[in-house]
């Protein structure tokens, strides 16, 4: 999957496809979030803090993994 790049503290980078939402962290982690709408990720490129945005509004939501 293509991700961007995005200015965060704790975030490195973001992409999403198919309804599944990829997070690359700053230590090199990286974890995939399932059933995602296309419109929580508009969100959460729009989102003042997206490190803010990932722990509040996906990781309780969404089932994920680690790759």
């Amino acid at each position: 999957m293509r991700r961007r790049l995005v200015n965060s503290s704790s975030v490195r980078s973001v992409g999403w496809k198919d309804d599944t939402l990829e997070v690359e962290y700053v230590n090199g982690s990286v974890y995939q979030y399932f059933e995602v709408p296309q419109f929580t990720f508009a969100g959460l490129l729009a989102a003042e803090s997206i490190g803010q945005f990932v722990n509040t509004r996906i990781k309780p939501y969404y089932e994920f993994r680690e790759l």
